[in-house]
């Protein structure tokens, strides 16, 4: 049972970003306001690799979709490195839009999966199972999710 809600909460913060990625206006997806380290664009962006590059790390033979949009929007990066063209709003949120579908399928039957090497995260966890790396996933999103929200509510001030 715990392993269904671990993919209905995967599903459920995907719907919380797009809820507030449909608030964003379009002009506002490149706007860094003082106090943030990054954009909307980033933020849904980043969204999208970290969960592409969690899976990756915690299902054997899995492929991510889109691995030239990593350098982009990984860990410490910033839109104002960046050496070339962004994805567009549109192609993001495609990407998105799919990214579920294709998490779940390739996760069939192997949340409960002992990881090779555990995950470390930060000094403070490390994770060993595939579900424990999906769970911190959608709690990563959910943070990143409450950024976007704050982004939008700035912006439009």
């Amino acid at each position: 049972m715990i392993i269904i809600e671990t993919l209905n909460q995967l599903n459920f913060a995907r719907a919380y970003t797009f809820s507030r990625l449909e608030k964003s206006l379009e002009s506002a997806w490149d706007t860094q306001p003082n106090g943030f380290n990054n954009t909307i664009r980033w933020n849904a962006g980043h969204i999208f690799v970290s969960m592409e590059t969690f899976v990756q790390k915690a299902v054997s033979g899995f492929e991510a979709v889109n691995p030239g949009w990593i350098p982009l929007f990984t860990t410490g990066s910033s839109p104002e490195g960046w050496t070339w063209e962004a994805p567009s709003n549109e192609e993001i949120l495609k990407a998105l839009q799919e990214q579920p579908a294709r998490i779940v399928e390739a996760l069939g039957g192997k949340l409960s999966n002992s990881l090779d090497e555990p995950m470390a995260i930060g000094k403070m966890i490390a994770l060993e199972t595939v579900e424990s790396i999906i769970q911190f996933a959608v709690w990563h999103e959910g943070f990143h999710a409450g950024i976007i929200d704050s982004l939008n509510r700035v912006v439009e001030k």
